[in-house]
């Protein structure tokens, strides 16, 4: 192998070393992710619950919806090996924080619980998701921040519901904060790759010629040769 390149691989593999080395470890949070999630629209949306002890496995979730943003429909999708509660409040305990109709439900959900049946709790280096349906979601807010709580086997409770620290920092304990995009953006039409003009075709096929212009004339050199 040339120096000058022996050199430059040991420089990769020393900077990949370091880069190891010094990263980071990724926060393992409670999350919650939509594909969906548009405001003044239902959504889809999952909780993802990994589980940071090594020694104990997540046998509860608790998520608390925020207080100042209505959801008037959730529907919760079953997850095997475990059970859930829904707690509701009155709308009208909320209804001034409201941006739509409450001619609908007059309870909406402040509260669910899951809770692992016997040996179906998330196990340590594992996570799992929990998933909902829930809308209209609000209309005039881009963010909906969640409380939630994490309960091991072993007693152990960890609280994910310190919001974002000021200054850009990420809190210690942060609560899941589901980003909502608006109507329009999530209607844009995707762009639209224009059909190969005539043109195009035409330089094609003038190039397809020329190249069997050009073997024909190889071979014929060849034959000559002989």
């Amino acid at each position: 192998m040339p120096r000058l390149l022996r050199r430059t691989v040991l420089v990769a593999v020393a900077g990949v070393a370091v880069l190891a080395v010094t990263a980071p470890p990724a926060a393992a949070h409670v999350t919650v992710h939509s594909d969906e999630a548009v405001q003044g629209a239902f959504a889809e949306i999952a909780f993802r619950v990994p589980t940071e002890s090594a020694t104990a496995s997540t046998v509860k979730l608790r998520v608390a919806f925020p207080a100042d943003q209505l959801v008037e429909n959730v529907s919760v999708r079953p997850h095997p090996g475990w059970t859930y509660q829904l707690t509701t409040v009155p709308v009208q305990q909320v209804a001034q924080h409201a941006d739509h109709s409450h001619s609908g439900p007059s309870q909406t959900v402040s509260e669910i619980e899951w809770t692992a049946g016997p040996g179906s709790g998330i196990k340590p280096g594992e996570y799992d998701e929990f998933r909902i349906a829930a809308g209209p979601l609000p209309a005039t807010t881009d963010k909906l921040t969640f409380r939630v709580v994490q309960t091991y086997s072993d007693g152990e409770v960890a609280r994910w519901i310190d919001l974002p620290a000021t200054g850009g920092g990420e809190a210690e304990h942060p609560a899941p904060v589901l980003t909502l995009r608006g109507p329009a953006a999530f209607s844009s039409p995707q762009p639209v790759v224009d059909a190969p003009t005539m043109q195009a075709w035409w330089a094609v096929g003038v190039a397809g010629i020329a190249l069997i212009l050009a073997i024909g004339s190889v071979v014929l050199a060849l034959r000559r040769r002989r």
